[in-house]
């Protein structure tokens, strides 16, 4: 960079005119390896389910309606 003002100023390193690039050759990509498929099997679960797919609610006589413990004089 010159100064118009200061004819003292010298070219600073790093600011001449770009030198145009030229892009990179693209390679393609390279070849997927295709994986068989697994099977898919159905896990049976551990407690019986509703048709949500929740729990089925059963009644225990320790619990209240709401799952609190029930306290009984012995």
């Amino acid at each position: 960079m010159r100064d118009k003002k200061d004819i003292a100023t010298f070219d600073l390193p790093g600011f001449d005119p770009a030198v145009p690039m030229e892009p990179e050759p693209k390679r393609p990509p390279p070849a997927r390896a295709r994986r068989p498929a697994l099977k898919q099997e159905q896990l049976e679960l551990l407690e019986p389910t509703d048709t949500t797919g929740l729990p089925v609610w059963q009644r225990d006589e320790n619990l209240d309606l709401t799952g609190l413990p029930v306290w009984r004089k012995d």
